[in-house]
């Protein structure tokens, strides 16, 4: 691929350093980060307080020899988003990049870690929500994602209801297209499910490890819905692992997915029984559904959100993760992991809950492994603070 353009950008960015060096980012011993996606990005790399030792280090990651790995990452700030990383030995798959286009600077210092060779074979952007794509949609000073590693192919969202004058829509197809002119390959969800510009279902991403791209009603169609519908537009995606016992594990990633787009997603595609879940729309009400979850029969969850957080709503029970989630998936699982706590919302105070999350899989043995501790869910004091135990978890260890 040709070679990337980051030097105008990186003089733009020592200038953003030292302005954002005198405003500072830090207050007390909590980050605090602005509500705006109109941020310039410094040299600092942002966590979450609270990470003081590492339960799953990159070493021991790195030494576990896994077949496929699957990292959900924390974003250094107190606002709800995606980051996945799947990661074969012989693919990079990144499948999102929130929350903030602040959270790019932890993204980068994480990836950096695992993708050495500088480039992402895959890149999956599942909707126009800045909580799934900001790090692909930054001003033309900041470097995203598209400018700091090279991507081979690029997979997106087929509808939006983002408005072309909308500024970071606008970002976003500026640097997307910039990328495919730098050579990348790009394809809509609907190209690879309808085999449109030599696009294909079903990438092999390592040895015996497939990713297909599930088909969905909203490729096709708008969402009539009430609100903007764009989480109903989700790429949705499917990761199997053949095994050499004939057997296969499956990993399922449907963005913020909600039930009615969850209900076509079962009419529309024969799902298997999965391993791993990445909990839809990050342990909302609206999605998981019991129509879906009764098809999949998750083993294991994963929800990157800042539990307890009031970003979204003052009503504990609304908030991620959900009473109704929790609900809905615990008749088939109570090992449930969550990225990110929220302290003081209201004073950018957040923490680790389980902090990065990482999945390994190697033949049929598994593990998970995470920065913070690997206490489930049900276990954690917030959860018994703010949530009723399901009667089918009561006699889980």
């Amino acid at each position: 691929m040709a070679k990337k353009k980051t030097a105008s950008k990186f003089l733009w960015g020592v200038v953003a350093f030292v302005v954002g060096a005198v405003g500072c980012f830090f207050v007390a011993n909590y980050v605090t980060l602005p509500l705006t996606d109109d941020v310039s990005i410094s040299e600092e790399v942002f966590y979450s307080n609270g990470t003081t030792s590492s339960v799953g280090s990159v070493d021991e990651v790195k030494g576990y020899g896994a077949d496929i790995s699957i990292h959900f990452l924390e974003l250094g700030n107190k606002y709800t988003g995606d980051c996945t990383l799947i990661q074969t030995p012989q693919a990079d798959v990144l499948i999102d990049c929130g929350s903030k286009s602040n959270s790019i600077a932890t993204v980068s210092n994480y990836l950096g870690q695992y993708v050495t060779d500088g480039t992402l074979e895959y890149v999956i952007v599942t909707h126009a929500h800045q909580d799934h794509y900001a790090g692909f949609a930054t001003s033309e000073n900041v470097d995203s994602i598209f400018d700091l590693y090279d991507c081979e192919v690029i997979i997106d969202f087929a509808q939006t209801n983002q408005k072309d004058t909308a500024r970071t829509y606008q970002n976003y197809l500026r640097e997307r297209d910039d990328e495919i002119a730098n050579g990348a390959k790009h394809y809509t969800a609907l190209d690879c499910v309808t085999g449109a510009n030599g696009a294909q279902d079903t990438f092999e991403i390592g040895d015996g490890i497939t990713l297909q791209i599930l088909d969905s009603r909203y490729y096709y169609e708008e969402h009539k819905s009430e609100v903007d519908g764009e989480n109903d537009f989700s790429v949705c995606c499917l990761v199997t692992q053949s095994l050499d016992n004939g057997q296969s594990k499956n990993f399922l990633f449907t963005g913020d997915l909600e039930a009615d787009g969850e209900s076509y997603l079962v009419e529309m595609n024969d799902l298997p029984q999965v391993e791993l879940y990445k909990a839809g729309h990050h342990g909302s009400k609206t999605s998981s559904s019991e129509t879906l979850m009764a098809v999949v029969q998750p083993q294991i969850v994963c929800v990157c959100c800042c539990a307890g957080s009031s970003e979204y709503t003052d009503v504990d029970a609304n908030q991620f993760p959900t009473q109704i989630f929790i609900d809905n998936i615990a008749p088939y699982t109570a090992q449930v992991y969550v990225t990110t706590l929220c302290v003081d919302y209201a004073n950018d105070e957040f923490t680790s809950m389980n902090g990065n999350i990482v999945y390994l899989s190697k033949g049929e043995d598994e593990t998970v492994m995470c920065s913070n501790n690997n206490t489930p869910l049900k276990d954690t004091q917030w959860f018994s603070e703010h949530r009723n135990m399901p009667q089918s978890w009561q006699n889980v260890a």
